[in-house]
């Protein structure tokens, strides 16, 4: 899997979103961020999540989504359904609005220098073996495009925005998502141990 001049990955599907922007001038990308979602809350498949990242989800369709919209737009980098597809919706080399009030060592607006990927999950239900394959394979291809992210510097949302957000959950299993990345780019093989300060004013669908 690689990643092209224009930020898009060769194996992914590409619906562009228009909820994206520049990353600030000069920005180092040093940080991954995995985050997991399902709309609505626990059901899988459907054009739902799409729908949400392109800006066409539509309030009235299920009382969840009023909620959703209402939070303002947001989307991610990557996202991985359950049978291990995988969408792209904003070139990696620009800003996806999917962490919402972060912080991670001490930087907050975690979006500015991040990469965002969403597993089609919940934070209690087991992720399909397609989708950690999936994922190793982005993971490899991120990081040898962009160097600067280091295992320690791959995180869950919850700790980038701890109390605020919750995922990608006890289900999401870190161990073995690190056995499956190369070990030319992995030296450790478990959940950092980061305990960033957040700073948490409002909740959003930064998911």
């Amino acid at each position: 899997m690689t990643i092209d001049p224009a930020g898009w990955l060769l194996a992914a599907a590409h619906h562009p979103s228009p909820h994206c922007d520049d990353r600030p001038a000069g920005t180092v990308i040093d940080l991954l961020v995995i985050h997991n979602i399902s709309l609505p809350p626990g059901e899988f498949g459907g054009s739902a999540i799409d729908d949400l990242f392109l800006g066409r989800l539509d309030p009235a369709a299920h009382p969840y989504y009023a909620i959703a919209a209402a939070a303002g737009p947001v989307s991610t980098h990557l996202l991985i359904r359950r049978d291990g597809t995988l969408i792209q919706y904003v070139p990696c080399h620009r800003r996806a609005w999917h962490a919402g009030r972060s912080c991670f060592s001490g930087r907050e607006r975690c979006n500015e220098f991040s990469i965002g990927i969403e597993l089609e999950g919940t934070d209690t239900l087991p992720f399909e073996a397609a989708q950690y394959v999936t994922l190793a394979h982005c993971t490899e291809a991120i990081l040898a495009h962009y160097p600067a992210i280091t295992p320690e510097r791959i995180v869950g949302h919850s700790d980038i925005a701890p109390g605020r957000k919750t995922d990608p959950g006890e289900a999401f299993d870190w161990g073995r998502y690190r056995n499956m990345i190369r070990a030319d780019y992995f030296q450790t093989t478990h959940h950092p141990q980061t305990r960033p300060d957040s700073t948490d004013d409002k909740e959003s669908m930064g998911l």
